[in-house]
C-alpha cells in the first residue's frame, strides 16, 4: 500500500498527454491499493485462518519452551536424587538399601495380613 504522503497535484488546464496520463496511472494504481486493502479486510476467512496460524505458532513455541524447562529440571531433579541417594563410588548408600528392604518387608506383612483375612 502507498505511502501516506499527500498526492502530487491534478494535471491543470495546460498539461500535457504525458501528464494526464502519468496522472490516469497514478490513480489506477491507488484505486488498485485501496481495492486491495478493502479485500483484505473483508477476507474474514483469510485472516481467520492468519490468525489460527499464529496462534498454533505461538501455541508450539510455547510448548517447545515448556518442554526444554521440564527436560532441565529432570535432569537437576535426577542428579540431585542420584547425589542423595549414592556415595562417592557410585553404590547406593547402606542407609537407602536398609530403607528399601524395610519397605518392601512391610509390604510383604501387610499383604499377608490382608490375604490371611480373607480367607
Amino acid at each position: 500500500m502507498a505511502t501516506n504522503s499527500p498526492p502530487p497535484p491534478e494535471p491543470g488546464p495546460d498539461a500535457g498527454i504525458d501528464e494526464i496520463q502519468a496522472d490516469i496511472e497514478r490513480t489506477r494504481q491507488e484505486l488498485g491499493e485501496t481495492v486491495e486493502a478493502l479485500s483484505a479486510k473483508a477476507d474474514i476467512k483469510g485472516r481467520a485462518q492468519a490468525t489460527a496460524a499464529h496462534a498454533k505458532e505461538a501455541v508450539t513455541e510455547q510448548a517447545a519452551h515448556t518442554k526444554d524447562v521440564l527436560a532441565e529440571k529432570a535432569h537437576a531433579v535426577s542428579s540431585t536424587a542420584r547425589d542423595h541417594l549414592t556415595d562417592d563410588s557410585g553404590s547406593l548408600r547402606p542407609s537407602v538399601l536398609v530403607t528399601a528392604l524395610v519397605a518392601a518387608a512391610a509390604v510383604v506383612t501387610i499383604g499377608l495380613v490382608v490375604r490371611r483375612r480373607r480367607r
